[in-house]
């Protein structure tokens, strides 16, 4: 692990939501105070903070580790709301939040708790055992999937992919992101899917793993 490099940054709390480093999520911004971040942030260095409420109360607790988003797209709307899309940069450690007189939260992270250069690829085996449970999780829950595209992902891009996209709980999702390297997440998603799958009642069919 690296020294510490502190920063401030704008936080997104968003339950059951996770950003990856190299990997993209978009964003619908609709409350007031996360257009006033979006603003902010596009009239600033461009990038935000996502991580996941660890608890229910006003404002939250929050888990201690997130990622940076890099604003790669934004779409401002007539009635004040954005569509962007985040590319994420790398992982951080919440270090404390700081009130700076906004209505959305910010806070000093650790940039550099977590090693996030590109990881080494996955072993034949572990990637044929993601997506043979991809296929069976996909099939499980009749969802929608082009997996002749997911084949063409490279193993971070397809690791990543399910870790955001899947239906899993807000603390599954953050073991997911905590995981230090690819191989443990590949391990982990694995098995996340073997769980749901398995489980009665299943999971949340409203997504699409593509």
């Amino acid at each position: 692990m690296m020294g510490s490099k502190p920063a401030r940054i704008p936080l997104f709390p968003l339950a059951g939501a996770i950003l990856l480093p190299r990997a993209q999520l978009p964003l619908h911004i609709f409350e007031p105070r996360y257009r006033e971040m979006v603003r902010d942030a596009l009239a600033g260095p461009g990038r935000i903070g996502m991580i996941q409420p660890s608890g229910a109360g006003d404002p939250p607790p929050l888990f201690h580790t997130g990622c940076v988003g890099e604003i790669v797209g934004a779409e401002e709307l007539d009635d004040g709301r954005f569509n962007i899309v985040l590319h994420g940069s790398n992982r951080f450690r919440l270090i404390a939040e700081r009130d700076l007189g906004t209505s959305y939260r910010q806070a000093d992270v650790d940039l550099a708790a977590y090693d996030d250069e590109e990881p080494e690829p996955l072993s034949l085996i572990q990637r044929a055992d993601v997506e043979r449970e991809a296929r069976r999780f996909g099939d499980a829950l009749g969802l929608a999937v082009d997996w002749s595209a997911v084949g063409q992902l490279d193993d971070e891009m397809l690791v990543n992919a399910i870790a955001q996209v899947a239906p899993f709980d807000v603390g599954a999702k953050q073991a997911l992101l905590e995981e230090p390297t690819l191989a443990g997440r590949a391990d982990l998603v694995v098995q996340l899917m073997q769980f749901q799958r398995l489980a009665p009642g299943g999971a949340d069919v409203g997504q699409t793993l593509q």
